[in-house]
């Protein structure tokens, strides 16, 4: 089994449910008293959220770079990235890194096209919502993404940023995005993106409509997958 390297804390809620994940499908998998090899380096969010609201990402690449070569030296042989939104710096992130890093938003592309579907919608940060960085994966995978409108978007920010990251879940936000999802669904979505770690910590295949890809557990199962080939 290949070591994964997981470089999360962004936020430390969703690197846990990373942690719990991978255990559970190693287990699943291999059986008896099995564990995934990993090194988990958990930044201080405060100090990336900080860089996120200062806009100043060229430092916030710097400070992910670094750790992304401490974990190579440590012995990682893939990496990922526990977060959605810091996608955004997969490549400043991996700049003098020669282990792969298992892309978030192709692992979840892969899955929607081999579900055989075509229009999802998209719930994350702004960050992911707004910028093309994210957006355009899924384009060239061949999906039409769509993403809620104004009010929407700031709304599911907000509940990130406030509540989900620091461990806050509440029925009243949980409301908030059903209404959200089903909006989307109502605009043409076949299928729901959780696509920042945290959304999953509110939204699942009981409360949406249509089928939800929740970009954690995709990326958990990629990771795994990958690390046990060939062995």
């Amino acid at each position: 089994m290949k070591t994964i390297g997981i470089l999360g804390g962004m936020s430390a809620a969703s690197t846990q449910t990373y942690y719990r994940e991978l255990c559970n499908l190693t287990r699943e998998q291999l059986g008896g008293l099995h564990s995934p090899e990993l090194l988990i380096r958990s930044l201080d969010f405060a100090n990336i959220e900080a860089l996120q609201m200062a806009g100043d990402w060229d430092a916030a690449g710097k400070v992910l770079n670094a750790e992304a070569i401490a974990l190579e030296r440590g012995g990682a042989e893939l990496l990922v990235l526990a977060t959605n939104t810091m996608h955004k710096l997969a490549e400043p992130t991996m700049r003098d890194v020669s282990i792969p890093l298992i892309h978030i938003a192709d692992a979840t592309a892969q899955a929607i096209v081999a579900a055989k579907l075509t229009s999802p919608g998209l719930m994350a940060t702004a960050f992911t919502m707004e910028q093309s960085f994210y957006l355009d994966r899924l384009t060239d995978a061949g999906l039409n993404a769509l993403v809620p409108n104004d009010k929407d978007r700031a709304e599911t920010h907000r509940i990130i940023y406030d509540e989900l990251c620091k461990d806050i879940t509440t029925t009243e936000s949980e409301a908030a995005y059903i209404a959200i999802a089903e909006r989307l669904v109502e605009a043409g979505a076949d299928c729901l993106i959780l696509g920042c770690t945290e959304v999953g910590m509110l939204l699942n295949e009981s409360n949406v409509s249509v089928p939800v890809f929740d970009t954690t557990l995709i990326h958990c199962a990629t990771a795994l997958e990958q690390a046990l080939e060939n062995t």
